[in-house]
């Protein structure tokens, strides 16, 4: 993963740009778009690209991306955020310290510029992290295979397989084992696919691209079925969450464009909405190499 970090930020990598644009079910299109000058691009501004797999610019490009669409009122958009990288998210409200059990108070500690918990009785700041979700993006036979939900949230919904990474293993070691519990299938992960980031639930999911290495699945506990869909069967409208939905049409894009890409994206989610309203959020910052 270090080595695909490092790969992003290198001066030899070329990254592109795109609009995701919500059609039909809300699944999304990739389409190219006008580059226009960005405080965050480090090239110069590009006219309609035709043939994005041909490009030879290097530059690392940054745009915000798309509308917000309500399940509500799918035929009303707003606008997204302004490019300014800012924390969307919330903050907890922690009550008790988790050290002495001692009560908290909410101020800014001295030297720093976020509200904190801080212990009455210890004097502990409590600082609250983003959790990381890994998991594996498996193509066997051009079919995608997913999971169908069996605990909440989104219960009865269908996902890759994906969960939270744990103590003391890697992220790709994290998403071969959320595979196995998951999906009951032995994977070798290929490559880093995707970072998407939410920040107002605090995750980052970190998607891998996976082969099997035999043909065999099944159910895990926290599965009650696992299925390889064609590509035209993916149940776009039973996905169990936003990222699921982003990760597959990006893949879904780059299999039209012949090659996979790296893409990193912000998954700002319309606040209020509950993880399974899938199509209230806008995918900011996209970057793709």
């Amino acid at each position: 993963m270090l080595k695909a970090i490092q790969i992003l930020g290198s001066s030899s990598s070329g990254f592109v740009s795109h609009r995701l644009k919500p059609h039909g079910n809300c699944a999304l299109s990739l389409v190219p778009t006008s580059a226009k000058p960005s405080p965050l691009s480090c090239c110069p501004p590009r006219r309609t690209v035709k043939n994005v797999s041909s490009m030879k610019g290097r530059c690392f490009r940054a745009f915000p991306a798309y509308c917000t669409r309500s399940e509500s009122n799918p035929d009303v958009t707003s606008p997204s955020s302004s490019p300014t990288l800012k924390s969307t998210g919330y903050i907890r409200k922690i009550n008790f310290c988790q050290l002495c059990g001692g009560p908290t108070k909410h101020e800014i500690p001295d030297g720093e510029e976020k509200m904190r918990a801080i212990c009455t009785l210890c004097g502990k700041i409590a600082y609250e992290n983003p959790k990381m979700v890994v998991g594996c993006l498996i193509e066997h036979d051009n079919k995608i295979l997913l999971c169908q939900r069996k605990i909440q949230p989104s219960y009865g919904l269908w996902t890759l397989p994906a969960g939270y990474m744990e103590i003391g293993e890697s992220a790709a070691e994290g998403a071969i084992r959320e595979t196995w519990e998951e999906a009951g299938a032995e994977v070798e992960v290929l490559s880093p696919f995707a970072q998407l980031d939410i920040p107002r639930i605090g995750q980052t999911y970190i998607i891998f691209l996976a082969k099997l290495k035999r043909l065999h699945f099944s159910p895990g506990p926290e599965s009650s079925d696992c299925r390889l869909f064609s590509f035209d069967d993916i149940p776009f409208d039973s996905l169990a969450f936003s990222s699921m939905l982003v990760t597959l049409n990006l893949y879904i894009a780059d299999r039209k464009v012949g090659r996979p890409r790296f893409h990193y994206g912000t998954i700002n989610k319309r606040p209020g909405t509950s993880p399974s309203d899938i199509q209230a959020y806008t995918l900011d910052y996209h970057l793709q190499s």
